[in-house]
């Protein structure tokens, strides 16, 4: 039996994103639950419903679109700006879910962490993805939530190795639970959905 698919979406488009850090982890910790790949988001065109057509519809929508389609998941990560996520992943998502009723996003098990250098965590850019969640009705894993403060080069390196045992014991945590959300909505329940 194949693994379950996971599209992972992260809200940061730096180079050297912690959060994509994190992702690498959390795609290693459970390679053997799920297979994860990661979907650009970089260069994703605003989303402008005048030009969602056959005609007319970029390229790039068509791509992203494509390889979330298939999947039986989405992670997202949420770095916090101004107390919200970035425009990056709000045009994503808004790719995602449109057309209306026909999004690729709707109904897909989810889940969001956040990691920066600053202490809240990115609290903010977490909180701000939830109503999207609900108005996609994607179900979502509770707990445990996973907001990642502190995180610096010397904690995470590049290929997402963590050399901080707090912060590895955190994002295990996470993981472990991601993938059981996962198999437990693929076979049909809800014991860790919100």
């Amino acid at each position: 039996m194949s693994l379950p698919k996971i599209a992972f979406i992260n809200g940061s488009i730096r180079k050297a994103s912690f959060n994509r850090r994190i992702g690498k982890a959390i795609t290693s910790m459970v390679e053997d639950r799920l297979t994860i790949h990661e979907v650009p988001i970089a260069d994703l065109p605003l989303y402008n419903p005048d030009i969602d057509n056959d005609d007319e519809r970029p390229e790039a929508w068509a791509i992203f679109r494509g390889a979330i389609e298939n999947t039986d998941g989405v992670l997202f990560s949420s770095p916090e700006w101004n107390r919200s996520i970035t425009g990056a992943l709000k045009n994503a998502i808004d790719i995602g879910s449109r057309p209306y009723g026909k999004g690729v996003l709707i109904g897909k098990p989810t889940a969001v962490f956040s990691a920066t250098p600053g202490s809240t965590g990115a609290l903010g850019g977490t909180l701000a993805i939830l109503p999207c969640f609900k108005t996609l009705d994607m179900p979502d894993m509770g707990q445990p939530e996973a907001y990642y403060g502190g995180v610096n080069d010397d904690k995470i390196d590049m290929d997402g190795t963590i050399n901080d045992k707090g912060l590895k014991r955190e994002v295990e945590k996470f993981a472990k639970a991601f993938a059981e959300h996962i198999e437990q909505m693929m076979r049909g329940g809800s014991e860790h959905a919100q």
